[in-house]
């Protein structure tokens, strides 16, 4: 099996986020012939850029502040349009998480916002992939995807605790998230090698 890298471009405000791309970046290690990469967005450098290029997956991570992603993150969105304009990114693997202090914190939202922009960037949107939990009188705040989020992971911090009071629950959500990302990133990857070489073929990485 043929190696993969993926990439999680993430910012953190206060250090909560970061924990969950460190969960992320686990649950990724966990697949064989991966290689992870974190790259913070916040600082990037051109070493940065070219580790997003190169990669077969970006994992897009950010806090909720106001209803939307961080401005941080924002920022590094907005310089994206250099890849964009280059077409750098068409065809990786995409997925995305983030944390607020709220339970819901208008999280959708900023979820929304990582799957639009990979959008524009030509990439293939990788949802959750798990069912909601703590939905029923016998289920409990310790179960994956808690929170019942879809369209990526979700993650809740108490806004007066540090990063190392993560929840538990939304750390294995994380961690599934990259499994399944790395995954997935397998699968499309030894499907574009058995693809006939066309000007429109799935091409990952560089």
């Amino acid at each position: 099996m043929p190696r993969i890298s993926v990439a999680i471009a993430y910012t953190s405000g206060y250090g909560h986020t970061r924990e969950f791309a460190n969960s992320v970046a686990d649950g990724a290690r966990s697949v064989d012939a991966v290689d992870v990469d974190l790259v913070d967005v916040a600082t990037i450098t051109d070493a940065g850029w070219a580790t997003l290029g190169n990669a077969d997956a970006i994992i897009f991570g950010t806090p909720t502040y106001m209803g939307s992603a961080s401005g941080a993150f924002h920022a590094f969105a907005e310089a994206s349009s250099k890849p964009w304009m280059r077409r750098s990114w068409q065809d990786k693997i995409a997925a995305g998480f983030t944390n607020s202090g709220s339970m819901s914190g208008d999280k959708l939202h900023t979820l929304q916002y990582l799957s639009l922009l990979a959008a524009q960037h030509g990439m293939h949107w990788i949802s959750l992939g798990l069912l909601p939990g703590w939905n029923t009188t016998v289920a409990s705040e310790h179960d994956d995807n808690r929170l019942g989020f879809y369209l990526g992971a979700g993650a809740q911090s108490w806004n007066d605790q540090g990063p190392d009071a993560a929840h538990a629950a939304d750390l294995n959500t994380a961690r599934h998230l990259g499994r399944r990302v790395a995954t997935v990133t397998h699968v499309f990857a030894a499907g574009a090698s058995a693809a006939p070489d066309e000007p429109n073929t799935i091409k990952l990485g560089h």
